[in-house]
């Protein structure tokens, strides 16, 4: 079959021939004809197809090969033509840079120290009261208030006893208000209006301290919170100091202690700002130091400081690591800058390098001395030598020499 190129020059080849060979006979420009015909017809290559059609491994293998010399001369025809671009293109070599502009802002430095969650109201509730534990009226995780009743103590038969007590300060009281109606009459001794007020008032502090001492064999929550364990179970014999019962957690209330070291107290005092960050359940929070201790540990030179922080989907626990931010230093309209772009010269002196454009993809590479603030979390405070709406470089300044011609590539 012969391909569309061929057959678009048979036409042309016909007039050319029928030009020059006017004089010959037909039969000769017709044999010339057919063998161009039978020569284009055999150059036509099979395709790769045709070829995975045959199954033939050899004639496979071979058309593999040929077409890996062809692709190897074209590859050394483009890098050919490669080189010869850069040659002919004098900004094709020049080093690539991305920038940035400078700004002024606001430049607050930290002082991260290491603290721990807690909160005042995280505690184990012992018995005051020995005895069997009848009841107990709560299961873990629940939500208790102040006052509420947790668990039942087996009271010994005090029940008893102070039913019998107030019986008598009850019998007593009558005979004390009478004696004194008789004494306001002046009838009846003296002593006797006082032996019965004294047997009242006796009788009365014999129920109070008994009704007392029956209350502790209640347990109730001293504030409200949530029932974070249940240590003790129905049946069990405890004993006040010995055997807990329950741990009652506020999580409403948390703050936050640190150790700060000492060189921070003129800097550190109540309402200082502070950033809290909790790695453990990626938060982070704003708050004030609220408390700044008056002691200084003499083990490792440091005070306590204390921060509130909100807990309002109950994510903070007690006890987790936390890291406080104190604010030490702010800088107000000043320029911050990478720190890796600074470098240094065989002087010592910090330095970086601007763009001054040329063109909108080139221009010069300026060399800046500059002087250095505070760093912090990578970004460091220029206190002289840059200005807003300078454009640094921040890739590819390394290798930079002062006015290199530069290409930006951002």
């Amino acid at each position: 079959m012969i391909n569309t190129h061929l057959k678009n020059i048979i036409p042309h080849l016909k007039i050319v021939m029928s030009d020059y060979l006017k004089p010959m006979k037909n039969i000769v420009v017709l044999s010339i004809f057919t063998l161009l015909l039978i020569a284009c017809g055999n150059s036509e290559k099979p395709s790769v197809e045709k070829i995975i059609e045959t199954n033939n491994l050899e004639e496979i293998k071979s058309k593999k090969i040929e077409l890996s010399k062809e692709q190897s001369a074209l590859t050394s025809e483009i890098d050919k033509l490669d080189e010869a671009i850069n040659k002919l293109d004098p900004e094709k070599n020049l080093p690539l840079v991305t920038t940035q502009i400078v700004n002024d802002t606001v430049f607050n430095h930290y002082t991260e120290v290491q603290g721990d969650v807690a909160t005042k109201e995280n505690i184990i509730i012992f018995p005051e009261y020995s005895g069997v534990l009848t009841k107990v009226y709560v299961k873990e995780g629940q939500h208790v208030n102040k006052g509420a009743v947790l668990a039942k103590i087996d009271d010994g038969g005090l029940s008893s006893q102070l039913a019998q007590l107030e019986a008598r300060a009850a019998l007593a009281k009558t005979t004390a208000d009478r004696q004194k109606r008789l004494w306001e009459q002046n009838i009846g001794s003296e002593i006797q209006y006082l032996e019965t007020q004294t047997n009242y008032e006796a009788a009365r502090n014999s129920v109070d301290q008994l009704r007392s001492q029956l209350g502790k064999t209640t347990v109730r929550a001293p504030f409200s919170g949530v029932i974070d364990q249940v240590l003790s179970d129905e049946g069990q014999v405890v004993n006040p100091g010995q055997d807990q019962l329950f741990r009652l957690v506020n999580l409403e209330n948390m703050y936050v202690k640190a150790a700060v070291p000492e060189v921070y107290l003129s800097k550190i005092q109540p309402g200082t700002p502070v950033i809290i960050e909790i790695d453990a359940i990626g938060k982070e929070f704003e708050g004030k130091v609220r408390q700044v201790g008056n002691f200084i540990n003499p083990n490792n030179r440091t005070f306590q400081i204390e921060v509130a922080i909100p807990n309002k989907d109950g994510l903070v626990k007690p006890n987790l690591i936390a890291t406080v931010k104190l604010n030490d230093y702010t800088a107000q309209n000043t320029v911050i800058i990478p720190e890796n772009t600074i470098q240094k010269n065989s002087m010592g002196e910090n330095l970086v390098y601007v763009f001054q454009p040329e063109s909108d993809s080139t221009g010069i590479a300026k060399k800046v001395l500059v002087k250095i603030g505070y760093s912090y979390k990578e970004s460091m405070e220029i206190k002289a030598g840059l200005k807003p709406g300078d454009q640094l470089i921040v890739e590819g300044a390394k290798n930079l020499r002062d006015q290199q011609k530069v290409k930006i590539k951002n």
